[in-house]
């Protein structure tokens, strides 16, 4: 058993979910404290997730882009970068592969991946810069990517309003031969927005775990993130791996805009704000402590919460704001790992 489950594997899995489970604690503690049932609220919450198919349907829809972008965060993290523009290149993403469903007229077998790949080379682009001015001027990658956000962001609603711009302040719907939709998925989860762009996010899990630890550029990239120092006295190439580090990070956010694109809308919207795929992809990767799988489990718990939010406030009348409260909390949990290995070890010392 302890093969199986070394002790500082089974802590890593044990703060995360005891992470979950304070936050929807302390949730419910808000809720009584604010006047509203919690047992109620969750009930709904619950119901709102798993009642009917098409709220399955509708969570699976809400992860697809929640995993990619997470696995963005978690790829640049592992190999020691912390990639927090993965908002901008979502954005960029979701416009180029757009344009392409737009203005191309091929057939489906070219049109898709082709549409799919234009938003992972937006967002690789986006991730270049950035990678690029750490690797070279060694410039902290936070400061350029959260303004890089922000460039993406009015950059984007530019293109839009100057040259893709039709009625409903948005871009005309791209070519159902670049569409992601799938009538099948559609009436099997009683016409939710479930798309295939949900087989694109569990490969992209695949990707990167391959990407990661069964090759020597993965090995490099994870050894760079380790210790930049020995890194470079081994003879590996360290500002090239930090740029790479950053593409394949970028390309990962870009496909995350691809499935919103192509996918649940089928067109872009000039944007009034951030979508908050990209910033939720960092709550979802630091719950899933960096890993694909564990990336893939809590995008289905945050795709949860968002979905039977709304199902929560229509059945028991507690504000949706009180999901954000507790989505708040159980990264703050995480976030404060350190506390939770104190009491578990506290725990273990007592014989509790």
């Amino acid at each position: 058993m302890n093969k199986l489950f070394p002790k500082g594997r089974l802590v890593s899995l044990a703060v995360p979910l005891i992470a979950v489970a304070l936050g929807i604690l302390i949730g419910a503690v808000v809720m009584l404290v604010s006047g509203y049932n919690p047992v109620l609220g969750y009930s709904a919450l619950l119901s709102g997730i798993f009642s009917e198919s098409y709220y399955i349907g509708e969570t699976i829809r809400s992860m697809t882009p929640l995993i990619l972008a997470g696995l963005a965060v978690a790829f640049a993290f592992r190999t020691g970068l912390f990639n927090i523009g993965v908002e901008g290149q979502v954005i960029v993403g979701w416009l180029a592969s757009v344009y392409v469903g737009i203005i191309f007229d091929l057939p489906t077998i070219i049109h898709l991946p082709l549409a799919i790949l234009a938003g992972a080379l937006a967002g690789a682009m986006w991730g270049f810069i950035p990678g690029f001015l750490k690797a070279r001027f060694q410039v902290h990658e936070v400061i350029v990517t959260i303004m890089m956000n922000y460039i993406a962001l009015y950059t984007v609603n530019y293109l839009i309003r100057a040259y893709l711009l039709v009625p409903g302040e948005r871009t005309e719907s791209i070519s159902p031969s670049a569409s992601l939709a799938s009538p099948f998925l559609q009436s099997i989860t009683d016409y939710s927005r479930l798309h295939y762009g949900f087989i694109v996010a569990l490969l992209g899990c695949l990707v990167m775990w391959f990407i990661l630890w069964r090759t020597s550029k993965g090995y490099e990239l994870r050894a760079v993130g380790f210790n930049q120092h020995a890194s470079m006295y081994a003879g590996m190439n360290v500002q090239r791996n930090i740029v790479l580090s950053m593409v394949i990070s970028g390309g990962f956010a870009g496909v995350a805009g691809a499935m919103e694109g192509l996918g649940t809308y089928g067109y872009m919207s000039i944007l009034s704000g951030f979508s908050g795929v990209g910033f939720d992809g960092i709550a979802v990767a630091l719950l899933g402590a960096n890993t694909a799988i564990g990336v893939m489990l809590a995008s289905f718990l945050f795709g949860g919460l968002q979905v039977g939010a709304i199902t929560m406030q229509s059945r028991a009348g507690v504000p949706t704001e009180l999901v954000d409260i507790v989505i708040a909390l159980i990264i703050f949990f995480v976030a404060s790992s350190y506390l939770i290995r104190w009491i578990m070890n506290r725990i273990k010392k007592e014989g509790i």
